[in-house]
């Protein structure tokens, strides 16, 4: 009996790492064979350009309304440096995914005015952006309606507004540049360059990585990041800022901390160079800044010399476009490229996703369901119970079975929102990553067990002769059948020992 016990348990341990292995696409990222030189430590912007230093003037700051709409205004924060008239260059403030007001950049704002350049920080338009739904070309029309602002205050020379960019802000500028050839130049801070979906890619890789989790985990990332989200959500995950990229034909400086694990630092520069030359245009300037995180800060202070010179850039346009150093500073690295996904079957993405789960459930509820509206309709007809044709045994080993599998995937989930904050906040704990992993991997193989005795009684009991009842067989086989679907998206997730690791990794 137990070598049978053990005999079935291996096959379904088998069969389901298997299914686990193969179902899905697999995680193999294109090393990056070919990086950007940086030209000299040394991050000061060249040319003969006379400029003004960071801190020179006293700073003016003012609340405007700019209306976006018949119906939506947005507050701008205006940063001037006190006493100019002008006319001076200004730049408008385009937010990332972590800043929404006008109290945002304040840092970048105040340095950029006390050197002369007009800074306006508008807030971000949040009727319109949520986690689901997010139009980029729809916001860069609405900060367009800033820039247009901008041009029209009087110590501003209407020929020299630009863009500065950060992160998710980066997807926007190249829309506005693109369209709008009166824009005088853009600075693009940390840019993902290349769709969200592939950027979260390469973002969760790094972070892993850093983290220090399982292999297995890593198979998750085209799983989940190849997917389509239930509902049609996150539409813009698939947004390629390339096309405008390749339209820009305006002075660039593009910007990275090297201290930054979620941007491809190197692809990103090359491929904002290469997408500018369609546009006939040279004008790039490229600047890493040592250890400076996405925020192109370390700690809580802007990196180094980087608003001196973004100041200087800005203002010595057009002879700072193309001044030598073209790129200059810490050398960057990167392991490998933000590639496109490989899209899950269909059985793994969009509203299937929520099925797969609904269904092994709805199938573990099944026979206790059925069970309960038989009693009540029994007791309301004034029947007596159905005679109990299951074994009291049978039944605790698929009781047994059915909570461990919930127990499996409650432990997983746990795990994950574990590891999950981890990476956001730059932390690694190897005794929990690889010690609750392989906890988890023993939860899910006593599943198995549990779920090999519950197979072996009930067709020992089919083999002897009993006939069970409508409710007993559907509690059986939904039993059997919701733990086994359970653990088998519990392999696809990489929640059940991976044996088959090879085909997968």
């Amino acid at each position: 009996m137990k070598l049978r016990h053990l005999g079935v348990g291996l096959a379904i341990t088998l069969v389901v790492s298997a299914v686990g292995a193969v179902a899905g696409p697999i995680w193999k990222p294109r090393p990056v064979d070919a990086s950007v030189t940086s030209e000299t430590p040394l991050t000061a912007i060249g040319s003969d350009a006379v400029t003004t230093p960071v801190g020179t003037h006293q700073v003016v700051s003012e609340l405007h309304t700019v209306r976006l709409t018949s119906t939506v205004t947005v507050t701008a924060q205006v940063r001037r440096p006190a006493g100019l008239d002008g006319p001076l260059p200004a730049v408008v403030f385009l937010h990332g995914a972590g800043t929404a007001t006008h109290e945002g950049f304040a840092t970048q704002a105040e340095q950029l005015a006390s050197a002369g350049v007009v800074a306006v920080v508008p807030d971000k338009r949040m009727d319109t952006y949520t986690t689901a739904w997010r139009d980029y070309v729809g916001m860069a029309h609405d900060y367009q309606r800033t820039v247009e602002f901008t041009r029209s205050l009087p110590q501003v020379d209407p020929s020299r507004v630009g863009l500065y960019a950060e992160s998710e802000g980066a997807y926007i500028a190249p829309v506005m540049a693109a369209e709008d050839p009166d824009c005088a130049f853009v600075v693009l801070v940390s840019a993902p360059v290349v769709p969200p979906r592939q950027q979260g890619a390469f973002a969760t890789d790094s972070y892993l990585r850093n983290v220090k989790v399982p292999q297995p985990l890593f198979r998750v990332i085209p799983r989940a990041l190849g997917a389509r989200i239930p509902g049609g959500r996150v539409n813009y995950a698939d947004f390629d800022p390339q096309p405008y990229q390749q339209r820009m034909t305006q002075p660039v400086f593009v910007v990275f901390g090297t201290g930054d694990a979620a941007m491809p630092i190197v692809q990103g520069a090359r491929q904002v160079i290469e997408d500018m030359a369609v546009a006939g245009n040279d004008q790039y300037t490229v600047r890493y800044y040592e250890g400076a995180n996405h925020g192109i800060k370390i700690g809580d202070a802007l990196a180094g010399t980087f608003a001196d010179d973004l100041a200087r850039w800005i203002q010595g346009l057009p002879l700072t476009a193309t001044a030598p150093p073209r790129i200059a500073g810490d050398q960057p690295l990167q392991r490998h490229h933000a590639d496109p996904l490989d899209s899950p079957a269909w059985f793994a993405s969009g509203n299937a996703i929520i099925w797969t789960f609904a269904v092994p459930v709805g199938l573990l509820a099944l026979g206790p369901a059925t069970h309960l509206v038989v009693a009540v309709v029994r007791r309301l007809r004034g029947q007596p119970r159905l005679p109990r044709t299951m074994p009291a045994s049978t039944g605790r080993w698929l009781a047994a079975s059915a909570l461990a599998v919930l127990g499996t995937w409650v432990v997983f989930v746990a795990y994950i929102r574990q590891v999950a904050d981890y990476a956001f906040n730059y932390r690694s704990n190897p005794a929990f990553t690889f010690g609750v992993y392989g906890l988890e991997w023993a939860l899910a193989l006593l599943t198995v067990l549990l779920l090999a005795g519950s197979l072996i009684r009930v067709t020992d009991s089919w083999d002897d002769g009993v006939r069970l009842s409508l409710p007993a067989a559907l509690t059986a086989g939904g039993t059997i059948s919701g733990v086994f679907l359970l653990l088998v998206v519990a392999a696809y997730w990489s929640g059940f020992p991976d044996i088959f690791g090879g085909l997968s990794a």
